[in-house]
């Protein structure tokens, strides 16, 4: 059998752009995307903090050490500028495997989106 698990989290980070008119995806530091154990094109799920919207979307490499977290297509409707959200990706797993995994979870400074 098989269960899907958290893999990684990045607990509570400023969103700073909503770019409605780009082709979709969050945009995420890389730093920050490294140190929870995400990849690029990676399934995403964001939740939203402010307004309690849960929405998924892929990962895309934004610009080291910028701090950028941005929503972008449709998904920029669901935030505004400044709204603090927590992104978790999941992974599938043998049930056995799961019960040891230990995903990675990241706690940014919320005000500039860097490591502490």
């Amino acid at each position: 059998m098989f269960v899907e698990v958290m893999k990684s989290k990045i607990h509570q980070v400023k969103v700073t752009e909503a770019d409605l008119h780009y082709i979709g995806s969050i945009t995420i530091d890389p730093i920050l995307m490294e140190a929870a154990n995400i990849i690029e094109g990676e399934k995403i799920q964001i939740v939203n903090i402010n307004n309690g919207e849960r929405l998924e979307t892929y990962t895309i490499c934004g610009k080291r050490g910028a701090g950028e977290i941005c929503l972008n297509g449709p998904a920029a409707r669901k935030v505004a500028v400044g709204d603090v959200v927590i992104l978790i990706t999941y992974a599938t797993m043998e049930f056995e495997e799961a019960k040891t995994f230990k995903p990675t979870v990241i706690f940014p400074d919320t005000e500039t989106n860097t490591l502490r």
